[in-house]
């Protein structure tokens, strides 16, 4: 009992705001020490094949997926209740949309994994980093997915209420959110780990690139209203002082 009380309250308790304080903490350091690697090291011109499909899989997936669960555990229980949706259709929606993002995305991340372990010259120029981020990756969303079944057994949104609240009472700082999470599932308690590790990880790897992905319209909105243009004919040579024209 103890222990299991000792693993919940790192989980629920202390990982979230260690792995917030690491990713924002890790992502300035990193931005102003070495901004050159602040990039997604596309292996494009290495080899197309499998690239497109894979990518194009797991990115729609995983962002679909991301603003899935960023809506879904950080929208007050109170502006449900103010609108009407009830919580079993809100849990039906995540099983309905999140479902098919989920296997989109583990497909897509299987095709780059493989991709990325059997080409001889990409597997040469990957990193540690690289190739660990990607299987973290990989079994969240096949863990996540696995969580359908537990989801499907409480479709009255009781589960689904409870992580709400334990998400936000994460940022409202109540140091007691942890204690409503103590008998959740394991899978739930996987997903959850992999999650808030995956977050630590983030500034020390690729991934970084997706805050550059969020913040270049804001970037574009907030843009100079003018753009200074060079003309393209030669400056004339400055005149020497006392000289006089040739005759």
């Amino acid at each position: 009992m103890f222990a299991n009380l000792d693993i919940d309250f790192i989980i629920f308790g202390i990982m979230p705001y260690a792995a917030l304080t690491i990713l924002v903490v890790g992502s300035i350091a990193r931005y102003e020490r070495d901004p050159f690697t602040w990039k997604s090291s596309s292996s494009q011109l290495l080899r197309r094949k499998q690239l497109i499909w894979g990518s194009i899989l797991f990115h729609v997936g995983i962002i679909t997926v991301f603003l899935g669960h960023l809506i879904g555990l950080f929208t007050p229980v109170w502006v449900l209740d103010a609108v009407g949706i009830p919580y079993w259709f809100k849990q039906w929606m995540a099983v309905v949309i999140g479902g098919p993002a989920g296997i989109a995305a583990l497909i897509g991340s299987t095709i780059l994994l493989h991709r990325r372990l059997v080409d001889p010259r990409i597997r040469a120029t990957s990193s540690l980093a690289d190739i660990g981020i990607m299987v973290l990756i990989w079994l969240q969303l096949a863990i996540g997915l696995l969580t359908i079944t537990q989801t499907l057994q409480h479709m009255d949104g009781s589960e689904m209420v409870r992580f709400m609240t334990w998400s936000q009472s994460i940022l409202t700082w109540n140091i007691n959110a942890w204690s409503t999470m103590i008998d959740v599932h394991w899978l739930y308690r996987a997903h959850i780990f992999l999650g808030l590790l995956i977050t630590a990880l983030f500034p020390f790897t690729r991934l970084v690139h997706m805050i550059s992905g969020f913040a270049a319209p804001f970037r574009f909105l907030l843009r100079p209203g003018y753009q200074i243009v060079r003309s393209r004919r030669r400056a004339p040579l400055p005149k020497r002082s006392g000289s006089t024209p040739a005759e």
